[in-house]
């Protein structure tokens, strides 16, 4: 063995500890310490002394922790069992980390499940190294960057979803969002994590994240966004999502005109009134290229029903026809068998056998069962030319039930009329 051996490390930037692989020195072995390192000598499993930048002589002097407990002789060159072990003092500005599987969180606003990822970076540097050394490091011959992050990922990982969930379900902010509160996410998960990696020797600093995203592959995230751009197309043009869809439903009547009052089912099914609904089919229709024929009745775009040529409205689906004609004289109000000439409550205007809407106004015709009079409101009682009975139960309670003749309701005290 050399009487003089010298013992230094020149390696990776990333590697921040290394034990020097022979635990044989001899008195008078030079240490050399680089200016941006420490080193720590070990015996027994127990940190004694520790060296700063510069050559070191190991002799008495030196030593002293490590001679009172080996006993060297005095002035001899005997060799002597201690462990050497280097730290890197360097500050670390790039320790990258990321959550490995997206987290599960709920977002607030559209009360739905979503997948999260977020990836950023902090910088570090070893502050005790006695304690860094008998903490994290143990029998290990050396410690990277990577091991690093990797012992303190479940720290990191806890603490993210912790804090997301907060913001997401107290603080009520949307994960589209987030990006705008990243600095002061970032704030609070340094200093939520700080004391964890000060325990461990370590100084946290500079903590950023860079990305908060959610997976392209996530599917309840891409009908989020679907839905999300559908709504903003809507806003813009300035219809409703019913109104989109009536759209859909009347456009695909247009091009099936066999499709009869299938449409207007369809129609009724979204919520659709009768009025918007002729409005929309008459754009369709325009859209569509059909046109009015010059003579003749008028054929309704959407169920194809034949309609007087001065109606404005289909008289079967309520469907707007194209602008009509002057309007004919009323054919009367004479009665046959009972029954009267029904006009519309809403315009006076006559409606024709068979119809189910007023083909002026496009009001719905609601026929006393009696003398077939338009009764008009829903919550009409009796009809208003024959007295007719046409409820049974008052419309307001929907309770009591109504007897011939009475004027108010025995439950509510609702007027008939």
């Amino acid at each position: 063995m050399a009487l003089i051996r010298v013992v230094k490390y020149d390696g990776a930037p990333d590697v921040l500890v290394w034990k020097y692989p022979n635990s044989e020195l001899g008195r008078w072995t030079q240490l050399i310490v680089n200016q941006s390192q420490e080193a720590l000598l070990f015996k027994g499993g127990e940190a004694l002394d520790l060296f700063g930048p510069g050559r070191h002589t190991l002799k008495t002097e030196n030593i002293p922790i490590l001679s009172s407990l080996i006993n060297l002789p005095f002035g001899g060159d005997s060799p002597f069992t201690a462990e050497i072990w280097y730290v890197n003092k360097l500050n670390k500005l790039d320790v990258k980390w990321g959550t490995p599987t997206p987290i599960q969180v709920q977002e607030p606003k559209y009360q739905t499940f979503i997948s999260v990822r977020a990836f950023g970076q902090f910088g570090i540097q070893i502050e005790d190294t006695r304690k860094f050394l008998q903490k994290l490091v143990g029998t290990l011959p050396r410690l990277t960057q990577d091991e690093l992050v990797n012992y303190f990922r479940g720290i990191l990982l806890m603490n993210i979803k912790e804090i997301l969930a907060g913001y997401l379900v107290l603080k009520k902010v949307s994960l589209f969002e987030l990006h705008a509160y990243a600095s002061e996410i970032a704030a609070a998960l340094e200093e939520k994590i700080r004391p964890t990696f000060r325990e461990h020797g370590l100084q946290l600093f500079n903590f950023t994240i860079d990305s908060i995203n959610i997976p392209d592959d996530d599917a309840t995230t891409a009908r989020l966004k679907q839905a999300l751009a559908q709504k903003a197309e809507m806003d813009i043009i300035g219809y409703t999502y019913q109104q989109g869809k009536s759209f859909e439903v009347l456009e695909a009547g247009a091009q099936a005109p066999r499709m009869g009052g299938g449409v207007m089912d369809t129609m009724i099914g979204v919520g659709v009134g009768q009025q918007l609904a002729g409005q929309v089919a008459q754009a369709v229709g325009a859209i569509g290229g059909e046109l009015r024929p010059a003579a003749g009745p008028l054929t309704c775009p959407s169920c194809r029903t034949a309609n007087e040529t001065d109606s404005s409205f289909c008289r079967k689906c309520g469907t707007a026809l194209h602008p009509p004609a002057a309007a004919a004289a009323p054919a009367g109000n004479g009665t046959a068998a009972g029954k009267v000439q029904p006009v519309c409550d809403d315009c006076g205007k006559p409606i024709p056998a068979g119809s189910k809407f007023c083909p002026e106004c496009g009001d719905e015709y609601r026929p006393c069962p009696q003398c077939g009079t338009d009764v008009g409101d829903s919550y009409s009682v009796y009809c208003p030319h024959c007295r007719h009975q046409l409820l049974e139960t008052c419309p307001w309670c929907e309770q009591e039930k109504v007897y011939p003749g009475d004027k108010f309701c025995r439950k509510c005290g609702s007027e008939f009329d």
